[in-house]
């Protein structure tokens, strides 16, 4: 059996849609049509109906599913096995979005080291579907995400909420940012509370799906833009960016997915890894927050009727 007619099935099949499954797969659309051809050739009966409004499982598709999960997690785990260097006995493979890698996933991985020195850890970035993707083929076994997309034979676990905080790279920002602001989508629910709290900045003519990616672009561009408090703390501190004062921010949630038939034991070290890695952030969250909180309700000074110029 061709693995990436299992993997191509899964696809289309998560996504009901040919289209959609090659814009994830990288590959052209008439090659998934070929793949999802063959795969029903060698099975002997159609594992979806086609239709205008894309593709839907038949009964025998339905069926094969889970096998086809099964046969792919299978294959995964002795392609890991088999690569795990001399001296380390089991093995990880660890996921995570780009601004969620600084303080959260290298911590992680810190921490699960110190827990279990026997332990092999492959590190991958992605968007949230790709990165699916490697999480339901048993490629990664845990990834964070700030969208997860929920699969068969995956949980979530909330790790917290990220602080998306609005900053530029000049000093003492105002809202007054015509011309100066880079909208960046961080989902659908940001996009429709921004509207309602920014509605001068919701289209400014510049929009990146970036992530905190952003902050690269925003540098020596003299552009504002939303990005996570854990993220830009260290810029705060050299001075490279700045809080916009008055400006609100946006709860978004981190999410750690994991598959549910990962070792018991690696989970087990996971879990408690993730409470220390979470503290850290939180503590480094909540610096930038009473930042903010200063900015925008500055300490009164010299109060008149005070005690100043009293001896």
């Amino acid at each position: 059996m061709d693995i990436s007619l299992l993997k191509t099935f899964l696809e289309v099949s998560a996504t009901g849609s040919f289209v959609a499954a090659s814009e994830r797969l990288f590959v052209t659309q008439s090659a998934v049509s070929l793949r999802i051809q063959r795969l029903e050739t060698e099975l002997g009966k159609p594992v979806f109906v086609r239709s205008k409004a894309g593709a839907e499982l038949t009964a025998a598709g339905r069926e094969f599913e889970r096998y086809a999960l099964s046969i792919i997690k299978i294959w995964e785990e002795a392609r890991q096995q088999v690569a795990i260097p001399k001296g380390f006995t089991k093995s990880l493979s660890i996921g995570a979005q780009y601004s969620l890698w600084p303080r959260l996933g290298f911590r992680m991985i810190d921490r699960m080291r110190e827990a279990m020195p026997e332990l092999n850890i492959r590190a991958e970035l992605g968007m949230p579907d790709r990165l699916t993707r490697l999480l339901v083929e048993g490629v990664v076994q845990m990834a964070f995400l700030y969208m997860p997309q929920l699969r068969p034979g995956l949980v979530a676990t909330k790790v917290m909420n990220e602080e998306l905080v609005l900053v530029a790279p000049w000093e003492n920002p105002t809202l007054d940012l015509q011309g100066r602001y880079l909208f960046v989508d961080w989902g659908t629910e940001f996009v429709h509370k921004h509207s309602l709290l920014l509605p001068d900045l919701t289209n400014p003519g510049l929009t990146f799906s970036l992530g905190a990616l952003t902050a690269q672009f925003i540098f020596k561009r003299n552009f504002a833009a939303y990005l996570p408090a854990r993220y830009v703390r260290r810029y705060l501190d050299e001075g490279r960016l700045h809080l916009v004062s008055d400006a609100p921010r946006f709860p978004y949630p981190i999410w750690l997915v994991w598959r549910e038939d990962i070792d018991k034991t690696v989970a087990e070290a996971a879990h408690k890894s993730l409470i220390k890695v979470t503290e850290f952030a939180d503590a480094e969250q909540h610096s930038v927050m009473d930042r903010l909180e200063l900015l925008n309700h500055p300490p009164k000074q010299g109060l008149e009727g005070g005690s100043e110029g009293h001896e």
